[in-house]
């Protein structure tokens, strides 16, 4: 593209708020409309108590709905693609497992730090004797997290990490095990080093595909400050904030952990590893907020990724293998400051004395039990998962459902920025992330589509900087 056709584009596009303003308005339209559908009330109510929501909270759904399943539905592709390149293109095993422990290893300590502040905040704010919430409202989840489900996760079911599930009206819903995508996509990368140059063809045909993936995930990208009216619009029309009253010292606690560690931990990690706090949520920001209103790490997973490798320099062949690991073990937010501080709230509801082992065990869980629930979703998974080591009632689980969407939200929103600042200070302390891209100046855009992001093909176990080979969407 020529100097005059960028000036000429630049000036087509400069009437246009940039991506980040177009989604904070995208989010106070979100609260407006919300509280508008949200006090028009129900169509109706039958006689079974089931409700029949008016009809703009039902577009405000189908609208948010629909942007997380076009996400959803370019996950697969995007991590299988993109893993395989990255193990192919890094040519070093040795140099890609030291990453990959190196990785594991921050993401267990940062774990270990915001479960600490987790169980603080539960012991000195006491959420569970200063509530409000009936009894009446406990009741045991109809799903709950094991540690077999870790093992069970690892094993692809078949070669596309495909699961399905029989409705009860008959019909058969197919879902994805990003877990288990990764392990396929591991499995076959490290064949591709192993077979050698007969594999050319087949990479040459992953780095196609690899580039169109993620010409129609931009795509889909740019609808993101619409779908943000219809995912928060529909988070308030729904559950509104009348259930925050009687667990009012509850969610204060969640929110000043999440917040402790968004704005705390992180920019402390950030400063003493040499990187500007500015910079990191700048660059981080795309993915911050649609994790925040889509509630969902898979989900955001694609946005994630792109802004580590565009927005914060982290190499294309690194990020695409640590992003996607994060998404499915990385969650400060839903496994450390949530289940810590529930898992207090139920045994002070209850009346039960926790010991210093359950403190550990609950430490312990946080750490580790964010990985034994990988395949399945939620964090009433990982809630269940703390309560039944733990040996406490089930049961709490219901008191805390009602509010749960809203918590949900800062509880994304923390993962998400756990899973792009990992990848990040691993690449600086590495020596391979490009400063140059994590301290350019921010254009408005979600990052910069037209520029080429060189990935780090090769890692020297002494390499203190990127080393010159293709980039991962290009030809061999």
């Amino acid at each position: 593209m020529s100097t005059t056709t960028r000036s000429v584009a630049r000036t087509r596009r400069s009437w246009r708020p940039s991506f980040g303003t177009q989604v904070l308005i995208g989010l106070v339209m979100g609260v407006l409309l919300g509280l508008v559908a949200r006090s028009m009330g129900p169509d109706s109510v039958s006689a079974s108590g089931e409700v029949d929501p008016n009809w703009l909270t039902e577009t405000l759904t189908v609208v948010g709905s629909t942007f997380v399943t076009l996400l959803k539905a370019v996950v697969p592709a995007l991590v299988f693609l993109a893993i395989v390149a990255s193990i192919a293109n890094l040519r070093d095993v040795a140099g890609a497992a030291r990453l990959a422990w190196k990785t594991l290893a921050w993401f267990a300590g940062t774990a270990l730090i915001a479960v600490s502040i987790g169980i603080t905040l539960g012991l000195v704010l006491q959420p569970g004797a200063h509530t409000s919430v009936s009894a009446d409202a406990a009741g045991a989840p109809a799903g709950s997290g094991s540690w077999l489900d870790f093992l069970t996760g690892l094993v692809p079911a078949n070669v596309l990490g495909l699961q399905a599930s029989a409705g009860d009206d008959g019909s058969v819903a197919l879902s994805f095990n990003v877990l288990q995508i990764l392990v396929l996509a591991i499995a076959v990368g490290i064949a591709t080093l192993k077979v050698g140059d007969a594999a050319e063809p087949f990479l040459v045909l992953v780095r196609s595909a690899l580039t169109v993936v993620q010409k129609v995930l931009w795509w889909i990208i740019l609808l993101a400050p619409i779908a943000t009216v219809g995912l928060l619009g529909r988070a308030v029309a729904s559950y509104g904030w009348d259930a925050l009253g009687s667990l009012g010292m509850f969610t204060v606690a969640i929110y000043v952990g999440l917040a402790l560690v968004l704005f705390g931990v992180y920019p402390v990690l950030l400063k003493l590893n040499g990187l500007s706090i500015r910079q990191f949520f700048s660059g981080a920001w795309p993915a911050l907020s649609l994790g925040f209103v889509s509630r969902s790490s898979v989900g955001t997973m694609p946005v994630t990724e792109s802004v580590t490798q565009r927005n914060l320099g982290v190499p294309r062949a690194y990020s695409s293998f640590a992003v996607p690991l994060g998404a499915t073990t990385k969650m400060d937010g839903c496994a450390s400051i949530y289940p810590a501080v529930a898992a207090i709230f139920v045994a002070q509801f209850f009346g039960i004395e926790l010991a210093i082992t359950d403190y550990l065990l609950i430490v312990f869980v946080s750490v580790i039990g964010s990985a034994a629930t990988a395949g399945v979703t939620g964090a009433t998974v990982m809630l269940t998962l703390t309560l039944s080591t733990l040996g406490l009632p089930l049961e709490g689980v219901g008191l805390l459902l009602a509010i749960d969407p809203i918590l949900d939200m800062g509880r994304t929103a923390t993962n998400v920025a756990g899973q792009a600042l990992v990848p990040t200070l691993v690449a600086k302390r590495e020596g391979i992330l490009d400063l140059d891209v994590y301290n350019a100046r921010r254009t408005g855009k979600a990052w910069a589509e037209d520029e080429p992001v060189a990935p780090v093909e090769t890692l020297d176990e002494g390499a203190q900087r990127p080393l010159e080979a293709p980039a991962v969407g290009a030809s061999a």
